[in-house]
């Protein structure tokens, strides 16, 4: 279990204290900052076509914070009004000794800091982890898989194992772990099997949720030659099922439907046809100690330094004021013919995914 070696601080003057007493943080456009994405690996076991390139050169392992200093900054964030946790990567289960970090973050549900501990992850681990997350606290997960075909599998990974990941499904499941299926929607690659996926999902009471390509990253390719707009999706799954609006929120940017058919959710992530950036409620920390205030800015404040400067916790706590401060309205993601570079040069994996 990680030691704790937070030393506690003089309240900043400008402190916003909510209703019940509890620190709560507003950016400048009045939305409340309660859902921190955490990466704690830039590394992943996969190199799937829409995130990486198939030669990545990954971070030296010195620039990562240890975990130690990721404990340290999501408490700070929890103190602050965080009331979410998501583990991401690349993929976080590869970092070595990752469940102590789950462990000792879990103490947050145990006071009731923290409302919820999750995780994405493609599932290559889960087999081996998911009692152990479950034993942490941890009620739901996202698992990325995006085709069922083994061979189409191998090729939108490059290296992964599909049997790996479904007997991580099942791990997960009997273990307790209510699980979610994320799915990217590839033009020509899987848009064929857009209701096969929901139907395995929800035949196994999991919900579905699907997501557009985001221009992020150098890749082999071109993103527009994968792009498939979820809009065209909807409106051909619409005259095969009874999809029902829902109102219910997870705290993330997926907008929801009820398949009255199979009697199970379907969300769409849709950061290309339609902006999702006006209820936002989270930003990104990576693994190096930078906070995106947003998926699709350039902007970022550095934790690591203030963290490293000092045991007591005044300079982390006044530089995620600032940053929070210059969080911005919505990203500006483009995907056309005349945009064929990366909106952003930053790989998915390098801010969480």
């Amino acid at each position: 279990m990680l030691q704790h070696h937070i030393v506690s601080a003089e309240p900043p003057t400008d402190r916003v204290e909510s209703s019940s007493g509890a620190n709560k943080m507003l950016d400048p456009f009045g939305r409340a900052i309660t859902y921190l994405r955490v990466s704690v690996t830039d590394r992943c076991d996969f190199r799937c076509v829409y995130c990486m390139s198939e030669d990545m050169a990954f971070l030296p392992k010195r620039d990562l914070l240890t975990l130690e200093e990721l404990d340290r900054i999501c408490s700070a964030f929890v103190d602050r009004g965080v009331r979410k946790l998501r583990i991401t990567g690349g993929e976080p289960l590869v970092r070595r000794d990752i469940m102590t970090l789950f462990g000792s973050l879990s103490r947050h549900l145990d006071s009731g800091g923290l409302d919820e501990l999750t995780v994405t992850t493609n599932g290559s681990q889960l087999a081996r982890h998911a009692k152990e997350l479950a034993a942490c606290g941890v009620k739901r997960i996202n698992v990325s898989i995006d085709t069922l075909d083994a061979e189409k599998f191998r090729r939108i990974t490059r290296w992964g194992d599909l049997t790996k990941v479904l007997q991580g499904l099942d791990a997960a499941q009997n273990a307790g772990l209510k699980v979610k299926i994320n799915t990217v929607a590839l033009k020509g690659v899987n848009e064929g099997e857009i209701e096969p996926l929901l139907e395995w999902a929800h035949g196994r009471g999991m919900d579905l949720t699907l997501i557009e390509v985001m221009p992020l990253g150098e890749i082999d390719g071109q993103r527009i030659d994968q792009f498939l707009p979820l809009s065209l999706v909807r409106a051909r799954l619409a005259g095969r099922y009874t999809l029902e609006d829902l109102a219910d929120r997870t705290g993330g940017p997926a907008r929801y439907v009820r398949v009255k058919e199979t009697g199970g959710r379907l969300g769409f992530i849709t950061p290309m046809t339609h902006n999702f950036c006006e209820s936002c409620n989270r930003v990104r920390l990576t693994c190096t100690g930078q906070l995106f205030m947003c998926l699709g800015q350039e902007d970022a404040a550095d934790l690591r330094a203030p963290v490293r400067a000092s045991e007591s916790n005044e300079l982390l706590e006044r530089s995620i004021v600032d940053a929070i401060a210059r969080k911005p309205k919505g990203h500006d993601f483009i995907i056309d013919r005349r945009h064929a570079r990366p909106a952003l040069s930053r790989h998915m994996s390098v801010t969480g995914g």
